[in-house]
Order: structure tokens, then sequence, then C-alpha cells
């Protein structure tokens, strides 16, 4: 198990979903999108991944380098970087977009959604989770985007889904709310 470098910065747990993710995917090239102040980034580089981590926030993004620095972390790259420009550059084995997709730009998240997928090297995983808005659990908090039922699924038509459901969660702040939640494999041609 890792040192637990999040909680000496006060920074959350890594998300559960990367952890588990972690559990299965071989050490990579991955990108962490939306990394925030780095909890998933951190967590992916002590397991030997190659992380370059992206968010829109330099503050977030000054406080990462910041930890980079002080612990000698040679495997992490942290970049400000909009999401919804959708202008990736590198490919990767694993991109993880874990509670980040809901704060995009509604009419950008297909086109941030097929740049992921496009750079994604044949055999490698997107981990996405997002907040959902359905009939049966219409959502509490007004993101600007959140999935239908069906729809991140759909948007992967062709990749295999290893993990894949649309269950009732809990936010870190105790909000319940209908999670989109995947893990999905681009298959190799």
């Amino acid at each position: 198990m890792p040192a637990d470098i999040n909680s000496r910065y006060g920074l959350n747990p890594a998300h559960s979903e990367v952890i588990e993710a972690g559990e299965t995917i071989a050490p990579c090239n991955a990108l962490d999108m939306g990394c925030s102040n780095g909890r998933n980034a951190l967590y992916l580089s002590q397991l030997g991944f190659n992380v370059t981590a992206l968010d829109n926030n330099p503050d977030a993004i000054n406080m990462l380098r910041q930890i980079v620095s002080e612990e000698g972390i040679n495997n992490i790259e942290a970049r400000v970087y909009d999401i919804n420009d959708a202008e990736l550059s590198d490919d990767y084995g694993l991109i993880a977009c874990t509670v980040t997709l809901m704060f995009l730009h509604p009419s950008r998240v297909d086109a941030v959604i097929e740049d992921m997928q496009s750079h994604t090297l044949p055999g490698g995983y997107n981990l996405i989770v997002c907040a959902m808005d359905t009939n049966e659990h219409p959502c509490p908090v007004p993101f600007p985007f959140m999935f239908k039922a069906g729809q991140l699924r759909d948007a992967y038509e062709g990749w295999e889904l290893v993990k894949y459901n649309e269950n009732v969660g809990t936010m870190h702040n105790g909000a319940q709310l209908q999670f989109a939640t995947m893990l999905a494999r681009k298959l190799s041609k």
C-alpha cells in the first residue's frame, strides 16, 4: 500500500474507483483529467504510473507541483489545461476522469469524450465517474452537465466495458446522487 501522501498534505484519499482500477491496470502513462490538488495523481504515481495531471485551476496545479517538489516525485507532470478545449496532445494507457465532466460546459462533453477516446492507446482504459440526472433520481446539485440513463454506456459502444453501473452514491460532502461509473478498455484494432 502506498504511503499516505494525501493525508500528509490535507488532501482527500484517492477516489475509490481509481484505487480499484490501480489494482488491475499495469502501470503505464496515465492522465488525470481534472486533477484538482492531485489526490488521484499522487496515488497513481506511487503505484508506478507516469502521470500527467491536468486542471484549469492554477492554484490547484501549483499546490500539486509544490507537493511533487517537496516529495521528490519524478513521475507526475502537472499542467494547467482547460478540459473543455478537448485538445489532448499525447496518448495514454489510462485516462481517469472522476467527478470532472459534470463541471464542463455541456456542449463540450461529447468532444471531450471523443478526445479521450482518440488519445487512449489500443488496450488502454478510460475511467469515468460523473453525476447523473434521471427521472428516478433527479440530481439535487445544479451541475452544468449530468449524464442521462445509458448515455455514457452508449458513448463507449465498441469498447469493452470492464465495469459499468449507474448507482446512487454519496459525494464527499454527503450529497446523495446517481453516478455513471465506467471503466472501459479500448479494443486493439
